[in-house]
């Protein structure tokens, strides 16, 4: 290698280092913001720079509806968030992490306290499809919406479901039986009598 080439080593490296990790990213994640911005006028917007949009971020929210980020909150690769009606609106507090692939889907109101880390393609809706008629396809039965709440400081591991509050300092993804699908009740009963044995 020359001389003149290994003098320019050094500040290749160091440009490269800002554009794929500093920098560019910075750069790059202003104008994912104001892309989606400019895309969605009937969104109301609160952001509290700095925050990370990752490459892929998405708000899909065709009647409106309200976003309020706070500070240092990073969005990496995929993230997704859906407003379902005008009054929809998801309040996220200072510090939390969004891993990748992770949908936010609103039909009400979702609100995420401050420094939580929701792992890779984790789900957060605040509704769910009614499903007691089995004469009725589940689609044509409506939807079950509720506000959630999620407390300071919880981490939810990757590939999970949230569709009811967590409290604050939580870990992991807790899960217990919450309603029976299924032709009647005498099945749930032996279900449910098979499990404790």
């Amino acid at each position: 290698m020359s001389r003149g080439l290994r003098r320019l080593r050094g500040p290749v490296q160091a440009a490269a280092i800002w554009a794929n990790y500093r920098g560019g990213p910075r750069l790059m994640s202003r104008l994912r913001k104001w892309w989606v911005m400019a895309r969605n006028p009937q969104v109301r917007f609160e952001i509290s720079e700095p925050v990370h949009f990752g490459p892929g971020f998405g708000i899909h929210a065709p009647q409106g509806g309200t976003l309020r980020v706070g500070q240092a909150v990073e969005f990496r690769r995929g993230c997704r968030i859906e407003l379902a009606e005008g009054y929809s609106e998801v309040s996220i507090g200072t510090g939390s992490a969004f891993t990748y692939d992770v949908v936010i889907q609103c039909g009400r109101r979702i609100e995420i306290g401050e420094r939580c880390i929701f792992g890779q393609a984790t789900t957060i809706v605040d509704g769910d499809h009614r499903f007691g008629d089995l004469e009725r396809p589940i689609v044509a039965q409506g939807y079950d919406l509720r506000p959630i709440s999620i407390g300071d400081g919880v981490w939810t591991g990757a590939k999970c479901t949230v569709i009811a509050g967590i409290g604050a300092g939580t870990v992991g993804a807790p899960a217990r039986e919450i309603d029976y699908f299924g032709p009647d009740a005498s099945s749930q009963a032996e279900r449910k009598s098979g499990a404790s044995s």
